[in-house]
């Protein structure tokens, strides 16, 4: 009986921590998103982070603010926003009693306002006499000069408590704001994949002692903070540091050398919000062909002494057949075979159009924290007063030249050329404009050369007489940082083969993936990954599919209700996730199903563990 009741009390005690913690989770979220559009989206000021804390109930001093924004500090992401929440508690009832108390010696149960005025004016954060005055003019807590602490308490927690809720009844009302966003599926993945019909998963299992696949392995894990009172499944994968490319992509060159072929380039680009757009493709195969479909980092040879960071951004192509519309796309497969940092597919296409949607998932290209030591030249004036590009910012537009070069033929066509006006400026260049560029700098077949493209950025440079601020607007819109690296982009190259036909690869657009890639990409996990139903709750499932280097977890919803899933990560090892957050919390739409993360090694070289609690809520 004793055995019992303990059990009993563990149980409770369980169920109220998490209770707890998921209010906690759910209060951040909707602080965070009432001031900011992302939970990608970092703090950027002082003001930020004032204004989110006290979203979230908070009343922080100046010199609570000045303890997390340093001299140093540059920006705050949502994870550090949740640090600082755990560590800055609200104050209670009881601990307002007490300070007043300090002051109030007599235990009148108020202080004269002549006190207060001096008290606030002269210790600690100190006010204003205006601020002290605008809450001794209060009615409700003042009477007679003198201030009534207690009624003062009570207006001030139900106050803290009102923007708690007032915050949450927004994130409630506002299905963008309601879930937390994904990497490039930030939009839709945030409002779900409603699911067609109501269908047995495949490959459900209960257990959750089995395999993902050949030399990964999968055991049960409970994480010490996992919420054991809910309905909650574990799933555990252990990846050597040698099978994370191990998958390999044949292409045997003898049997291919005679097969007709198609190239195009394109590029991932980090938005300001955390949202990554990129190009998008429509592939024309005029007769049924065998097919090897490939996509890779864009390998642009640099000066010595600098490297290609996004050659290890991972990369995916997902393939969808188009049918009598572009909005009723179905999703033919998706490039899981690995070769180092190449990806493909290979199979039997029929004739027709296709669509190429690139993806990635975010886990290595997302908003870094860095020290620029100075900002780069960009131009200088000769001998004779005439401005010239510098080396480095020629280098810099080389570069984007090649990534821009969609064909690689060493041309800029006006098509090309407006996926860059497009993403620098959000204008199109049109016929007109295009005759007045020939005009004036170096074209051949009605298209740019590199040097008729150098000579187009210093006339610039030329209208501004040297300044050089559209010049950057240029780099930082493309991924460049004030060092001239680029960072927040990754140029990538797509190869098609084709057996039996020539195919034709066509860039179509330059946005983010749009529902058709977050369903495409759920439907991808649930087709090849594993399925757990959610302990003790018949109609959640977890979909885990591990993809050469990468993990991906999907939440499947197929009850009338909406559900919060609490995702907590703290046994993983040696892992980076899409989301930037060991523990976090996602909220999943009736009859619907949403990524829950993207998980990568943190350092390939090294065995990485990913071990993964999802409870309900």
């Amino acid at each position: 009986g004793n055995q019992k009741a303990t059990h009993s009390e563990n149980s409770q005690g369980k169920k109220s921590q998490h209770a707890e913690e998921a209010m906690f989770y759910m209060n951040c979220r909707a602080a965070y998103l009432t001031v900011l559009k992302s939970s990608l989206e970092n703090i950027k000021s002082k003001e930020q982070l004032t204004l989110v804390l006290q979203q979230a109930g908070r009343n922080p001093s100046q010199v609570t603010i000045n303890k997390y924004w340093t001299s140093q500090t540059t920006s705050l992401n949502f994870d550090d926003f949740c640090a600082i929440l755990k560590k800055e508690k609200p104050a209670t009832k009881n601990e307002l009693l007490e300070a007043f108390g300090k002051i109030d010696t007599d235990k009148a149960g108020y202080i004269l306002h002549d006190e207060l005025h001096k008290i606030l004016t002269t210790r600690g954060d100190k006010m204003s006499w205006e601020e002290v005055a605008t809450i001794t003019k209060q009615a409700d807590f003042n009477w007679s000069g003198k201030f009534d602490y207690n009624k003062f308490c009570e207006l001030y927690l139900t106050t803290s408590e009102q923007c708690c809720k007032a915050a949450r009844d927004r994130l409630e009302v506002d299905p963008r704001l309601r879930q937390q966003q994904f990497g490039n599926q930030t939009e839709n993945s945030s409002e779900g994949i409603t699911l067609p019909v109501s269908k047995p998963s495949p490959r459900i299992s209960r257990k959750t002692d089995h395999r993902l696949a050949k030399g990964d392995s999968r055991a049960p894990s409970r994480p010490s903070s996992a919420q054991s009172g809910k309905a909650s499944t574990s799933t555990t994968v252990t990846v050597g540091a040698s099978s994370s490319r191990s998958t390999k992509l044949i292409i045997e060159p003898d049997t291919m050398k005679e097969w007709q072929r198609a190239q195009s380039k394109g590029c991932f680009y980090l938005e300001e919000g955390g949202e990554i757009i990129s190009h998008k493709y429509r592939l024309h195969l005029p007769q049924r062909s065998a097919v090897c479909i490939t996509i890779k980092p864009l390998n642009i040879p640099q000066a010595e002494g600098k490297s290609c960071r996004w050659l290890s951004v991972d990369t995916a192509l997902f393939i969808l057949k188009e049918n009598e519309s572009q909005e009723n796309l179905q999703l033919v497969s998706f490039t899981e075979l690995q070769n180092k940092e190449m990806f493909g597919w290979r199979g039997e296409l029929a004739s027709g159009l296709y669509w190429l949607l690139p993806f990635t998932t975010g886990c290595r290209l997302r908003k870094v924290k860095t020290q620029i030591p100075g900002e780069a030249k960009l131009v200088w004036r000769d001998e004779d007063g005439e401005l010239a590009l510098t080396k480095e910012f020629r280098a810099a537009l080389l570069d984007i030249f090649e990534t821009i070069d969609l064909d690689g033929n060493g041309l800029l066509s006006l098509e090309e050329y407006n996926f860059f006006e497009l993403r620098t400026s959000g204008e199109k260049c049109d016929q007109e404009a295009w005759a007045v560029c020939k005009e004036n700098f170096e074209m051949k077949k009605n298209e740019l050369t590199r040097q008729g493209f150098m000579d187009l950025n210093l006339m610039e440079a030329n209208d501004r007489d040297g300044d050089p601020w559209d010049l950057w607007v240029t780099l930082l819109s493309l991924g460049y940082n004030k060092a001239l690296e680029m960072t927040e982009a990754c140029p990538f190259v797509i190869d098609i083969c084709a057996e039996r036909c020539k195919p034709r690869i066509k860039a179509i657009s330059l946005e983010a993936g749009g529902c058709q890639l977050s369903r495409a990409l759920c439907r991808s996990v649930v087709n090849k990954g594993e399925a757990q139903v959610l302990g003790g709750s018949e109609n959640i499932i977890i979909h885990t599919s591990k993809s050469g280097s990468r993990i991906t977890s999907v939440i499947e919803n197929k009850s009338e209700n909406k559900v919060i899933i609490h995702v907590n990560n703290e046994q993983s090892k040696n892992c980076l996730n899409n989301r930037g957050l060991t523990v976090f919390a996602v909220e999943v739409a009736p009859k619907s199903m949403m990524v829950s993360q993207h998980v990568m090694p943190l350092n390939e070289q090294e065995e990485w563990i990913y071990s993964c609690v999802h409870s309900l809520v």
